[in-house]
């Protein structure tokens, strides 16, 4: 059965019935889907929600969506102990939520996109599309794809060669728009209006947020139904910090684990931080900027929910911390060499952002600390292409591989290594 009741907006708390609608026509605020929790209570369970499927999907009870048409593979992610990375920086408990292998196209997108797709399929709508810096531009080219549905992504003209193929291969069409986001997504808004499309996060975008609280039910069910005392998420547009912490409100409202006081914080790239800014400043007004760094996909300068993670962070105690374009690249190699998890610039800037937090005491190093991925490195290979030694040709020769392991154990500072049988 589904839970829900309808719209009600985070503004003013007018309601209205569910359809494809995203603004409040009595305050101009953002409606959001509202749950029937009374109604839960014993029904959604630790036990139903363990019955479903290993997918996004089987938290449907608490999610918009009455039949889902994909991302029926989408979801569930390893939530990642990282011993080695918890030494590298003194920390008793860490652990990476890793959406960097989220399939079918390698990011939290996933989430968000397969509920949107599905409400639009339930909607009747027959072309999808979306804003995007490039990871919902590829899983909305994907998902759209699954469900047979005609599909436009909007980007701006400059995204990284890797996301615009990451789209292409599954046939949309590909509009690409000269400016930055917030200029595409000013042009999606008329675009949903004049043509009557579903883009995903426009005019669904109530429902597609909803997909976003899968990873916060996700970290508590593979915590062992407890909640990390730290989250550290990245921030674009402000979509997935509010809909984690609603995710660990819900699971704590259910009775499903025990309210810890969970605090989330907020990581942006120092190129484009108007949220951090504001959480430091210790002011609910966000302020737009013009983004100029390399961390493209959370390069939003006017982030749409940017006040709703102002009120989550500071609600919950949290903080907010920036890092450089420098100290991103040295976050993903620094990630990469002691997890064997490639992320791209998002998640460096979650890590370093993390780093600096735990340097300042905001987060204690004796606490647990949930650091999220939500994006793959592989779509992003310029940012570190001129940051690695590039390995020289040698002959099939013995007497050339000898010489250059004396090379690299000097350069390395390595003993030298025993030989087989000495």
């Amino acid at each position: 059965m589904s839970y829900v009741k309808g719209l009600k907006c985070k503004e003013c708390g007018h309601r209205t019935a569910i359809s494809p609608v995203h603004v409040c026509e009595a305050c101009f605020g953002p409606y959001e889907v509202e749950y029937d929790y009374a109604a839960m209570a014993g029904k959604v369970t630790r036990e139903s929600i363990a019955r479903g499927p290993k997918s996004l999907w089987r938290y449907k009870d608490l999610l918009p969506v009455d039949k889902p048409v994909t991302g029926f593979h989408s979801g569930f992610t390893p939530l990642k102990k990282a011993d080695r990375l918890a030494t590298e920086l003194g920390v008793k408990q860490l652990y990476i939520k890793d959406d960097s292998c989220n399939y079918p196209t390698y990011s939290y997108k996933e989430r968000v996109v397969a509920v949107a797709i599905s409400k639009a399929v339930e909607f009747g709508f027959k072309t999808v599309g979306c804003a995007s810096t490039g990871n919902l531009a590829n899983s909305t080219a994907a998902h759209a794809a699954q469900a047979g549905l005609k599909c436009y992504v909007m980007i701006p003209h400059d995204l990284e060669q890797g996301k615009v193929l990451g789209s292409l291969i599954f046939g949309p069409q590909m509009v690409r728009i000269r400016g930055n986001y917030d200029d595409v997504n000013r042009l999606c808004t008329e675009i949903a209006d004049k043509y009557g499309w579903a883009i995903v996060n426009v005019n669904l975008r109530p429902y597609y947020t909803e997909g976003a609280k899968t990873y916060g039910f996700e970290i508590a069910e593979q915590y062992g139904w407890q909640l990390p005392q730290h989250t550290v998420v990245p921030t674009a547009g402000g979509t997935i910090l509010p809909k984690i912490y609603k995710a660990y409100q819900e699971l704590i409202t259910l009775g499903l684990v025990e309210d810890n006081k969970p605090k989330v914080y907020s990581a942006q790239a120092a190129g484009c931080n108007p949220v951090v800014k504001a959480i430091q400043k210790g002011v609910d007004i966000i302020e737009p900027q013009k983004p100029n760094t390399i961390a493209k996909s959370i390069a939003i300068g006017n982030p749409a929910d940017g006040y709703y993670a102002y009120q989550c962070v500071t609600k919950s105690g949290g903080y907010g911390e920036s890092a450089t374009d420098r100290e991103i690249i040295d976050a993903i190699k620094l990630l990469a060499k002691t997890e064997g998890i490639w992320t791209e610039p998002a998640g460096g800037t979650t890590l370093a952002a993390t780093i600096k937090l735990l340097q300042s005491g905001r987060i204690p190093k004796d606490e647990s600390v949930v650091i999220s991925i939500t994006g793959n490195g592989l779509k992003t290979q310029e940012v570190v292409a001129d940051e690695l030694p590039y390995p020289r040709v040698i002959d099939a020769k013995m007497t050339e591989f000898d010489e250059l392991l004396e090379e690299t154990r000097r350069a390395q500072s390595e003993p030298e290594p025993a030989l087989v049988g000495a």
